[in-house]
């Protein structure tokens, strides 16, 4: 098959030919239909996460169709349309019995732990756990388009943060996440506050739904700009995961607000100090939001085909495996708007 790979971190990728996967005995193998270029897969070509082992292929977001399954596999045959969770749960241990297989102990991440879906196919281990059965008007472009980043972000807003109809939810950082937690958020009723400092990424927020959209760059007192709308934001995501948008993410809350923090924050900004003075003093929770898992996806994509929620509108561009590397090392520099989309392989 054809992949794109890396053999050296913050390398270029090279599209080469390699070996199709095999089917675990307990998985499947999924002809990759799309797949979206996140951050998380910049992160890793950068160096940034402990379980890559080089040569890698990158890939976690993507839809496509079974082509084959392990001989203990039940609930899924060849022809599915299916996607799946970036996070995979083994299905055995405490985590996965509680129902929580995103923070499985025994984990499995394509793309991370293991090759992923920068290429034709991908084996994925546990399939009667993680698989997610796609109805057939969501096509493979929108389900990759959910990827870590939708999916992250719903869970963000509507488990974690509990985000409640005419609350104010601030959203620091108008990447990927951050569009999708501001479509979210507006769909369930709230009043969104968009935060960047790229002025593109703003009308891009606002097309999503942000009622107010602030540029952090150019505001005196940003914390004072967002008070003055809101009175304080209910919740509050980081979705960038910096030092500064972790604390004004904390900052922005009214009392008993909730802060969720879904950018990963890593390198220089894994240990960022906090300001716990406003966290005693404002009864603040202070939440993470890491993916959904599999058996969560109903209401998301009920409300998917009311078309209550589009993450389809997200995706601003829809390249070719050929211009993958191109693509992810782009995320250097933050350029660009929107989810990219490989749909050709």
């Amino acid at each position: 098959m054809q992949a794109a790979l890396y053999s050296a971190f913050a390398q270029p990728l090279e599209i080469v030919t390699v070996p199709d996967p095999a089917t675990p005995t307990d998985g499947a193998v999924i002809q990759v239909g799309a797949n979206g270029i996140c951050r998380s897969d910049w992160h890793g070509w950068m160096g940034h996460d402990p379980d890559i082992r080089l040569p890698h292929v990158p890939g976690h977001e993507f839809a496509g169709e079974v082509v084959e399954t392990g001989t203990a596999v039940t609930r899924f045959q060849p022809g599915d349309r299916v996607t799946v969770p970036f996070a995979v749960g083994c299905g055995r241990c405490a985590q996965c019995l509680a129902g929580d297989q995103h923070i499985c102990d025994d984990y499995f991440q394509p793309g991370f732990t293991a090759w992923g879906s920068f290429a034709q196919y991908v084996a994925i281990p546990h399939a009667d756990v993680n698989l997610v059965r796609l109805p057939d008007d969501v096509s493979y472009v929108t389900a990759a388009s959910l990827g870590c980043r939708f999916i992250t972000s719903f869970r963000a807003v509507v488990a974690q943060g509990r985000l409640a109809p005419g609350e104010w939810l601030v959203v620091h950082g108008c990447g990927g996440v951050g569009l999708s937690a501001i479509m979210i958020g507006r769909a369930l009723g709230a009043q969104v506050i968009g935060v960047d400092i790229d002025e593109d990424k703003l009308a891009f927020a606002r097309e999503m739904g942000a009622t107010h959209a602030l540029n952090a760059a150019r505001q005196p007192n940003l914390l004072d700009a967002i008070r003055d709308l809101s009175g304080g934001a209910h919740v509050a995501l980081d979705a960038l995961g910096s030092t500064i948008t972790c604390r004004n993410s904390i900052l922005s809350l009214r009392k008993r607000g909730r802060h969720v923090q879904v950018g990963l924050m890593v390198g220089e900004h894994s240990n960022a100090p906090l300001p716990m003075d406003h966290v005693v003093a404002k009864e603040l929770e202070i939440l993470g939001s890491h993916g959904m898992q599999a058996h969560a996806y109903g209401p998301l994509l009920e409300m998917l085909r009311a078309s209550a929620l589009q993450p389809q509108r997200l995706v601003r561009q829809r390249i070719g495996l050929e211009a993958a590397p191109e693509a992810l090392a782009a995320m250097t520099d933050f350029r660009g708007v929107g989810i990219t989309v490989i749909d050709r392989f």
